[in-house]
């Protein structure tokens, strides 16, 4: 089964940063008409964010989520790592009776493998910030009106 709380949390804290730089306010609800998604699933995933300080809520009527840092100072490792926890990459197998050559030495190939990958992984991730995401969103969109449009549309359908 695929784990979608990286791409959840990253879609949350790019919208958190641009309804920031556009000087708009971020709830759990707009969050979650965005993701398609329960409030309650939100905030269930602003938790482990929270808690390493990547956003910050206020509760109550004029409640906010804002950034708990710079986007400049948030890398995607930031977030991985955040809701991640320890979850690996890529989960070995049970290990398996050493009947053949293969069988006894799959287990530390494998393990081996998968923390060369994770590392390169969270590698990748270190070197781009919040920052950098939606800088290239804007590009995009940008190239792209039609979808810049829909996402506004959406934006202000939730906000009322």
């Amino acid at each position: 089964m695929l784990d979608i709380r990286f791409p959840t949390a990253l879609q949350m804290v790019l919208c958190v940063a641009q309804a920031e730089r556009e000087g708009k306010r971020s709830t759990s609800k707009i969050l979650a008409m965005g993701l398609e998604a329960n409030p309650s699933f939100v905030r269930k995933m602003m938790v482990p964010l929270t808690r390493d300080g990547i956003i910050v809520s206020t509760l109550g009527r004029t409640g906010t989520i804002r950034l708990g840092r710079p986007a400049e100072e948030i890398t995607l490792c930031d977030i991985y790592v955040s809701v991640l926890e320890d979850k690996p990459l890529m989960a070995c197998r049970p290990e398996v009776p050493a009947r053949c050559l293969v069988s006894a030495n799959t287990c530390w190939f494998f393990k081996e493998l998968a923390r060369e990958a994770e590392q390169a992984s969270l590698d990748v991730l270190a070197k781009r910030t919040v920052a950098d995401a939606l800088t290239e969103i804007y590009e995009r969109a940008r190239s792209n009106p039609a979808a810049s449009r829909e996402e506004q549309k959406a934006r202000e359908e939730a906000e009322s």
